[in-house]
């Protein structure tokens, strides 16, 4: 954005013409119009003086006077005294209308000269704004009064020293920050029963990442990925762009059906420590079954390690510590613990796999940013995180059973999925609820839920299906929001 005192700039904006057929103060009237529909003139940023715009145009005062005069009459600008003419904050509420750099660009198709559908994918779910509604069940996200607000910044103001600098603000080209990898390895991965040597760790820009770069390097057009159904449909998605064809298979109360795995599928996409999205862990025999067959058929196995990092009632060891043919890729995050906006992840594979991730991952993004990892080290070293995840686990474990405790009472036909831990709670509803129309009917008694059919890769059989995430409502606020949506549902809750 020009600021006041860009004149040139603001002067390349006003294209004044002598041989116009339009008044001087016309002109200059829908010059200014068009900057302010085209968004070039931030609302916060004053317009330049009538003396100096005058100067630049070469036109007298007066003219911009009136010009500036008539557009505040109009609405378009707003004077304020001793500051002078802002942009009125009303008239970017509309929509923004093509500039004219963009529709001499309309003419090029560029959905014909992609070479992937990403736009005709799955899209995410709607929850940019959930922070505004008074009863957020999202998945995903985090909550502002569990934040380790103070924590996280001594770690930064640490990373911030002379000496870390020289630490971490070099190119480092394929590498990763050293104490991060030795942090992950000895503070994250052994609570998943996991033992890796720092030549089998690389760090990613979360989960989504890692899954991208796995399925660039590994995969390709007549892939076959068996996966989770319901699964996790990001990881559906990137494989797809991969070119690579998702073979849905069966969940049910012991996690995926490894009986049904197609025995053609070159992968396997799982996530056992809670399966996406019922939560559900992956039972022992399921775990052993998947491992043999794999090693019949010499499949890899993609494990997530969805919702891992907090502490269940009933935690399970990784897939990952089970294997002993070096078939598993273990992949993880921070984003549900820490915060899922600094995007750190990272995959364990087999150190010749992780030296051709670092060689891919240099041409993708070089390394992720150094001294975000410097940072994330220093809160894993000081032992800050071990102490928020026990927080977040006690946090979550009281508001799951306050989420099942309101579920029975106000919305008795709707079944839970009985999980051990997690940061969400699947429910299945009565034959022929949508829960998409139900979730605009929430959203207007400003409750925020997720329809389950994106979960499926037949979404349009499912719809009776919803998530409801724990991580960022607070406790005293599950039991009304429950009964804010079964009213929305269509049940009269019950007196308290």
């Amino acid at each position: 954005m020009p600021t006041r005192n860009d004149a040139a700039i603001w002067s390349g904006l006003f294209r004044i013409s002598t041989d116009s057929g339009q008044t001087l103060q016309a002109q200059i009237r829908q010059a200014i119009v068009a900057a302010i529909l085209d968004r070039q003139i931030a609302a916060s940023m004053p317009l330049p003086s009538c003396r100096i715009l005058a100067e630049k145009l070469g036109v007298a005062r007066g003219t911009v006077v009136l010009a500036f005069q008539q557009l505040v009459d109009q609405g378009f600008l707003i004077a304020r005294e001793r500051r002078g003419h802002f942009v009125n904050p009303e008239v970017l509420t509309s929509p923004a209308k093509p500039s004219q750099r963009q529709s001499e660009g309309d003419t090029i198709d560029w959905k014909a000269r992609r070479q992937v559908p990403a736009t005709e994918l799955q899209s995410p779910s709607n929850q940019v704004n959930w922070i505004k509604y008074s009863y957020p069940f999202v998945y995903g996200q985090f909550d502002p009064a569990l934040f380790p607000t103070a924590e996280w910044r001594e770690c930064n103001r640490m990373a911030l020293a002379v000496l870390e600098i020289r630490n971490w603000a070099a190119d480092m080209v394929d590498r990763d920050d050293p104490l991060l990898i030795e942090q992950i390895q000895a503070r994250l991965l052994p609570r998943r029963g996991i033992f890796a040597n720092p030549d089998e760790i690389i760090v990613t820009l979360g989960a989504q990442n890692a899954l991208y770069m796995l399925a660039t390097l590994l995969m390709t057009k007549g892939s076959k990925v068996a996966m989770e159904d319901p699964g996790y449909p990001d990881a559906r998605s990137i494989f797809n762009l991969a070119g690579a064809e998702t073979l849905p298979v069966r969940v049910d109360a012991e996690g995926i059906v490894a009986d049904e795995v197609p025995s053609d599928a070159g992968f396997v996409f799982v996530t056992p420590s809670h399966h996406c999205p019922t939560m559900v862990p992956l039972s022992a025999r399921r775990r052993q079954q998947l491992l043999a067959d794999a090693a019949e058929r010499n499949q890899i196995i993609i494990e997530d390690g969805y919702d891992s990092q907090l502490l269940d009632d009933a935690p399970q060891q990784a897939l990952k510590s089970l294997d002993r043919s070096g078939r598993v890729i273990y992949v993880g995050s921070m984003s549900k613990t820490l915060a899922p906006g600094l995007r750190i992840g990272y995959i364990v594979a087999p150190s010749e796999l992780i030296a051709e991730l670092r060689a891919l991952r240099r041409f993708m993004l070089r390394h992720p940013p150094a001294n975000n990892q410097r940072a994330v080290a220093l809160f894993l070293s000081l032992g800050h995180h071990e102490a928020l995840v026990r927080r977040l686990s006690a946090a979550f474990g009281e508001r799951r059973r306050r989420l099942i405790q309101a579920v029975n009472a106000f919305l008795p036909e709707w079944r839970a999925t009985d999980s051990a831990g997690g940061a969400s709670v699947w429910l299945e509803g009565p034959q022929g609820m949508d829960t998409g129309a139900l979730a605009e009917t929430a959203a207007a008694r400003s409750v925020v839920i997720e329809p389950g059919k994106r979960f499926f890769a037949r979404g349009d059989r499912h719809t009776q299906f919803m998530r409801l995430g724990i991580s960022s409502i607070a406790l005293q606020h599950i039991e009304p929001g429950i009964r804010e949506l079964a009213t929305a549902a269509g049940r009269r809750p019950a007196a308290a």
